[in-house]
């Protein structure tokens, strides 16, 4: 079998890969975040009828400047496979994947 070539965004400058921990309500997570924080992280309007978020999914968290221990924007869900790819190159270490 060939490899199949993925395309999987990585988290850029100032950005985290998190785990959903329970939905909140109010468009608002409850995320354990790669650093070791939990942020309640928002999902913005340009994201709430494109990605459909579930407990257990892995997302990119871009925490605020102020309080970005506590909150955070979400900018990106990633899907089955691209969490399989990010486990192999040892991006998600501190996070269990189910």
């Amino acid at each position: 079998m060939s490899e199949e070539v993925i395309r999987v965004r990585m988290p850029r400058e100032g950005e985290i890969i998190g785990k959903v921990l329970e939905m909140l309500g109010a468009d608002r997570l409850m995320v354990e975040c790669e650093d070791g924080n939990e942020r309640i992280v928002r999902i913005p309007g340009k994201l709430k009828k494109r990605a459909w978020v579930r407990k257990g999914d892995f997302i990119i968290v871009k925490p605020w400047e102020i309080g970005g221990d506590k909150r955070g924007d979400m900018v990106w869900r990633y899907n089955k496979n691209q969490i399989d790819f990010l486990r192999e190159k040892g991006l998600i270490r501190r996070l269990s994947v189910d």
